[in-house]
């Protein structure tokens, strides 16, 4: 069986490219399978973390940023996104919370006011 890599999803092969030669070590086989199944773990985690980052920022909600920032926190001890990206993300996020939240006040200490249409004085001839 021909073995594609995951990482060429998407991307124009050229028919002498098609196939990807296997390994000839049993173990190097392992090594490849073990690598396919990493990445995909990795892709839905961070996938999983863009998704809940979004959310987060959107919602303004500050009782759900100690949810993802755990989350991203997890991600950054495993591996799967640098440790310095993980803060940033934090801080960012953190910065999000506090600018809703402040448009938030304002929009519910501002007074409503309605316009009401006005007659035009002038008749058309």
């Amino acid at each position: 069986m021909p073995r594609v890599p995951v990482s060429d999803r998407g991307r124009l092969r050229l028919p002498f490219q098609l196939e990807s030669p296997l390994p000839n070590i049993k173990a190097a086989e392992k090594w490849v399978r073990q690598s396919d199944k990493r990445e995909l773990r990795n892709r839905d985690m961070k996938t999983r973390l863009k998704t809940l980052f979004k959310k987060a920022k959107l919602s303004g909600d500050a009782a759900t940023a100690p949810g993802v920032e755990s989350q991203l926190d997890k991600a950054a001890q495993k591996g799967i996104i640098h440790p310095n990206k993980a803060a940033r993300k934090k801080s960012r996020l953190a910065k999000a919370i506090i600018v809703t939240a402040a448009a938030r006040a304002a929009a519910a200490s501002a007074p409503t006011t309605t316009r009401t249409a006005r007659k035009k004085s002038g008749a058309k001839k």
